[in-house]
């Protein structure tokens, strides 16, 4: 399963660069930026991970939708344009793939957006999980109901977990099958962060110092 940051802090990304497959953002996160930043923000992540960098459209009808997909797509080879999973979004979604430019289709919160996503030759689907779970619906069994369909229906594209909010949702995808997830730097530290293995290494530490020192005084 690909493991992506979602995020644009660059430390985060630096810090967690060989953990990671690449990096998601959208507008929410770019926006703690100055709008006149985001390219070189865009530009320096590319420059930071080997893997696919997803970067969402603003534009919400199809024309412009497809201008902005197609200059975000030049800004580096890495870049994998994110849609939203709306009427538009699909179609720029079609046209783009036959540009042979990677995409994401974002906000998908049912199975039927995910089919419609894969059939319009998506690279990636997202899924959100967490906001799912806000609504009163179950996002990992969603999940389940797309990477099954997608399974029989033999689609290409990639299931990708995002709006992740806990371990829980981590290690559900995992289980369910998603090819990829996205998640923020809190929740990627809870994955190698785990107060046992912290008191282990304390006990260890502590058992050597004292072997250290009895060594010594013989």
């Amino acid at each position: 399963m690909e493991i992506f940051l979602d995020g644009a802090d660059l430390d985060d990304i630096v810090r967690h660069k060989d953990l990671i497959d690449g990096v998601t953002t959208n507008p929410s996160v770019l926006s703690r930026h100055k709008s006149s930043e985001h390219r070189s923000i865009i530009e320096e992540i590319c420059s930071i991970v080997t893997g696919p960098v997803s970067m969402e459209v603003n534009s919400e009808k199809y024309a412009d939708m497809l201008e902005e997909g197609r200059r975000i797509s030049k800004i580096h080879s890495s870049i994998c344009v994110k849609l939203p999973c709306t009427f538009d979004g699909f179609r720029c979604c079609r046209a783009l793939s036959v540009d042979g430019v990677p995409t994401n289709l974002t906000l998908c919160f049912s199975a039927a957006q995910a089919m419609l996503a894969a059939k319009c030759g998506a690279t990636y689907v997202s899924p959100f999980l967490g906001r799912l779970d806000d609504a009163g619906h179950s996002g990992l069994s969603m999940l389940e109901e797309i990477v099954e369909i997608f399974s029989v229906q033999d689609y290409e594209t990639k299931v990708l977990a995002a709006s992740v909010r806990n371990l829980q949702h981590v290690i559900g995808a995992a289980i369910i099958g998603a090819d990829a997830i996205t998640m923020p730097a809190t929740v990627l530290k809870q994955c190698f962060d785990h107060p046992l293995t912290a008191a282990g290494l304390e006990i260890f530490a502590r058992d050597y110092s004292l072997c250290d020192t009895s060594q010594t005084r013989h």
